[in-house]
């Protein structure tokens, strides 16, 4: 014990040896001082480039993801161009080949030619599009930067147990030297909330990727087995002279990315009867897209329930996890709740208006239920149809023109919202205009550029049908009214009806507006706030 006193006092305080006896040019005040300022600044300096690029890449986070939408979609193109399409009849303008990689990336599935035309290898290119242009993986890659690139993660290597490294000592060090105990236990603590953060961000990795995947996975399963088991959806394919497993991948990613791309020309009208398979993609857009955060959640939850992970505990409690999509336990309610009123309510207005019209003629009444559902359920982001919506009521069409211009995640129960974030850029925050004008400006642009048309051809190009072709891309939803030669005022033998939408009768401008509109849109989260600053007196 005389021992390992001595031995403390030699540590924290050594009083026997001389060092400017041995070392007579030894100044401990200057030289400690000398090395701490070296320490200060190279430590200054890693920090300043550190939040250097922190700072950048949270400033330009808009611009990466504007490259990279840019990006994709001008490599689809260049890959689409380069594969052969299925027809020998028909080859698409290199204008709409752009167009369709573009509403494939953004998800938008606004299109300008038929599906039926592009070859399996090309349908893969968009599968491929689609999958890497969806919002949960998109999210799920910027949460893979910020964990890696923008989070000190503390290494194993620099973790002290001041605990344990000193509790030899703790009896017989004096109560001078107590306050080094007390400050390594803090150090210790703090290590170890930062430690079990970056763990918890890695560990939400994981589960965002195994949900993003698993989820898919068991689709695509789900849609095999049904194609194989009822022959009256298989004839479809064989006759169309589409790949079974095609597509089932096509048509899944598409769903769950909400994208609304089917490689049939007639959309989900052709499975009109298949309820089965209408089920199967509506829990796909629903997982997918707006019920999305409470998924996540509960995701989390159940993993935790088994496992006895800190992380989820961490993850479910604490509500400075910087990921977007992470919804506390009553937001996920309160978002859950406004989904299911918002299907209700267009769910009770459509049955009520189309319930006995032509667009649900020659379905049953079981059939008449999935088939609503489905319907409805597409109006949010996913764009698929089983209707031809240029009949249906006005009543309904406005109020499909609303849910696609709602955001996913919209809740009309009150949630608090953070409001110790510090504005930045005040300038450039009174400059941006509200969401509602850029889309008044983009219809008022595709009527200059369609005005010729729109004289001469007023039943097909008026406002209501260029309002819905706006608002879906602006959407990144799909839901287009088409084009019908039967409404021209001038019938022209050399009209032909065709299965796209209805900006693939429009001008070159016209279709340039759009794809601006479909990016722009796929993008408008950076402004969900935008023209506070406007005041209406």
């Amino acid at each position: 014990m005389i021992l390992t006193s001595t031995l403390a006092r030699i540590i924290y305080n050594p009083p026997y040896i001389s060092r400017n006896s041995i070392f007579p040019d030894y100044n401990k005040p200057k030289t400690m001082k000398m090395f701490s300022d070296i320490g200060k600044k190279l430590e200054q300096l890693c920090s300043s480039c550190f939040c250097r690029l922190t700072f950048t890449l949270r400033v330009n986070w808009f611009s990466l993801e504007l490259f990279y939408f840019l990006f994709i979609s001008t490599l689809g193109f260049l890959i689409l161009h380069s594969l052969d399409v299925r027809t020998t009849t028909f080859t698409p303008r290199n204008l709409d080949l752009f167009f369709t990689s573009v509403s494939a990336a953004t998800v938008s599935s606004m299109s300008t030619v038929e599906m039926e035309v592009f070859s399996n290898a090309q349908l893969i290119i968009m599968t491929i599009l689609m999958f890497i242009g969806g919002e949960i993986f998109t999210s799920l890659v910027g949460h893979y930067i910020r964990t890696f690139l923008l989070h000190d993660s503390p290494k194993d290597g620099n973790k002290v147990d001041f605990c344990d490294s000193q509790s030899c000592f703790s009896d017989k060090i004096e109560l001078n030297d107590l306050s080094i105990i007390e400050s390594g236990k803090q150090k210790s603590d703090q290590f170890s909330m930062e430690d079990l953060k970056h763990q918890s961000l890695k560990f939400l990795g994981v589960v965002v990727l195994f949900y993003f995947v698993l989820v898919q996975f068991l689709g695509v399963v789900s849609v095999l087995i049904y194609l194989s088991a009822i022959s009256s959806a298989n004839s479809i394919l064989n006759q169309k002279g589409l790949h079974l497993l095609t597509f089932s991948t096509f048509t899944i990613v598409s769903t769950f990315a909400n994208c609304g791309f089917v490689p049939t020309n007639e959309n989900m009208l052709v499975f009109r009867k298949n309820s089965g398979l209408l089920l199967i993609l509506v829990v796909q857009i629903l997982l997918g897209n707006t019920l999305y955060p409470p998924a996540l959640r509960f995701s989390i939850w159940f993993i935790g329930k088994f496992t006895k992970k800190s992380e989820s505990r961490y993850l479910l409690k604490n509500k400075d996890i910087e990921y977007g999509h992470l919804y506390s336990y009553l937001h996920s309610i309160f978002l859950l709740v406004t989904v299911l009123v918002f299907i209700m309510v267009q769910y009770i207005l459509f049955s009520s208006m189309e319930w006995s019209s032509e667009s649900l003629s020659g379905l049953n009444v079981y059939q008449k239920l999935i088939g609503v559902l489905f319907q409805t359920v597409n109006s949010r982001y996913s764009g698929e149809s089983i209707v031809d919506l240029s009949t249906i009521s006005s009543a309904v069409l406005v109020l499909f023109v609303l849910m696609m211009y709602l955001p996913p995640y919209t809740s009309f129960l009150p949630v608090a919202e953070d409001k110790g974030r510090k504005r930045s850029r005040k300038i450039m925050d009174n400059l941006i205009f509200s969401q509602p004008i850029y889309l008044v400006i983009f219809i008022i642009l595709v009527c200059i550029t369609e005005r010729k048309q729109m004289v001469d051809d007023p039943l097909n190009f008026n406002v209501l049908n260029i309002v819905v072709e706006v608002v879906s891309a602006y959407g990144n939803v799909g839901l287009s009214i088409g084009y019908n030669c039967d409404r021209r005022l001038k019938q022209d033998g050399a009209c032909q009806n065709k299965w796209y939408g209805f900006s693939g009768k429009w001008s070159d401008e016209g279709k340039l507006i759009l794809i601006v509109v479909m990016i722009f849109g796929k993008l408008k989260k950076f402004n969900m706030k935008g023209g506070k600053a406007w005041k209406v007196l």
